[in-house]
């Protein structure tokens, strides 16, 4: 073989080892400091929920965001099992997400918890609905493991994992 193709393979060499290094940094970074959250989707989605609002008829703009609220309409989600044990999330009409996910609105440290597991949100009648969102171990609403978006009744227990989800008023 020649000089200079044992120096091309040799600077060959040394830049995949470099980008293997310079990979395994980043993931342990990752692993050390998580994933960067901006806030920049949930200005668009308000932005674009502002010009829905615009755009709607006037009966439609006077409803409240959860659509038709009741007596017994649920106004609070609370975890009553778990490590969040006493965590609080007030309803207002916006979907709530489930997970293991840094971006989820209820953060789940559990091994038994999908990084996207399940979501909650209103339909229009102002029923809150439980979505499995494909999740590995499933979501159960009342002992029962969730294959369709199912309404949720007021106190019944939604069980992802170790944590116990309920909607109170």
């Amino acid at each position: 073989m020649s000089e200079l193709t044992l120096t091309v393979m040799r600077l060959g060499f040394l830049a995949v080892l470099w980008l293997f290094v310079i990979v395994a940094v980043q993931v342990i970074r990752s692993d050390l400091f998580g994933t960067r959250v901006t806030q920049r989707g949930a200005r668009r989605e308000a932005g674009r929920q502002q010009q829905a609002a615009r755009q709607a008829p006037p009966q439609q703009r006077q409803q409240p965001a959860g659509g038709r609220r009741g007596r017994n309409a649920p106004t609070k989600l609370v975890v009553t099992e778990g490590t969040l044990t006493g965590t609080t999330v007030a309803l207002q009409g916006q979907t709530i997400t489930l997970g293991r996910a840094h971006d989820s609105t209820i953060v789940l440290d559990d091994d038994y918890a999908s990084s996207r597991h399940a979501r909650i949100y209103p339909d229009r009648d102002g029923q809150w609905i439980v979505e499995d969102l494909g999740s590995t171990n499933g979501t159960y609403l009342d002992r029962t493991r969730l294959t369709t978006p199912t309404p949720i009744a007021l106190g019944a227990p939604i069980r992802i994992g170790k944590t116990v989800i309920e909607l109170r008023k």
